[in-house]
């Protein structure tokens, strides 16, 4: 038979949890210090006062705003945007498969329920894909999407890149559409 000698951390434990023994938590409850308050002033660095501005236009001089400055760098902007060839942007790709007729179906079919917007057809070999509008933004896209996605539910906005001289481009009618 083998005894077991309770060692002394073990019989604390015991008596205390009996509440023979009643240890004392170090510290204190908050309401001592409740009115605790300290003066840091003394402490915190201090700064010399800024100078007085020395920008300032000699007599009779005027001085030209930053304004001319800026106008003429986003003319810059302006004009080397427009020199790229490509926009990004954003469309709604209704389809993407190998099956020729359903592509044309689905063409037809957005152009009969959704005549106002532009509807594209790809050929990227070795699939159709069947694409709606042109968008800067994915925000603009949402609006046709939630109109699209009920009728089309595998439908969904994708990132593309536009030619510049396409992008504001009419839908073409149904009529003049090659097959």
């Amino acid at each position: 038979m083998v005894k077991r000698i309770l060692t002394p951390a073990v019989w604390l434990v015991l008596l205390s949890g009996c509440g023979i023994i009643s240890i004392k938590k170090s510290g204190g409850s908050s309401e001592r210090y409740s009115a605790y308050a300290e003066n840091l002033e003394n402490t915190l660095p201090t700064f010399d006062p800024l100078p007085a501005s020395t920008l300032s236009a000699r007599s009779g001089e005027t001085v030209d705003p930053v304004d001319d400055e800026l106008a003429i760098a986003v003319q810059r902007y302006i004009a080397e945007n427009e020199m790229e060839m490509y926009v990004s942007g954003f469309t709604i790709l209704v389809y993407s498969g190998v099956d020729r007729e359903e592509a044309f179906k689905t063409r037809n079919l957005l152009y009969s329920d959704f005549p106002d917007v532009s509807t594209f057809m790809q050929y990227e070999q070795p699939r159709y894909l069947v694409k709606v509008g042109r968008y800067i933004n994915r925000i603009e896209a949402l609006a046709w999407y939630e109109k699209i996605n009920e009728l089309f539910p595998s439908a969904r906005i994708v990132q593309d890149r536009f030619e510049r001289s396409r992008f504001n481009e009419k839908p073409e009618k149904i009529e003049d559409a090659q097959e």
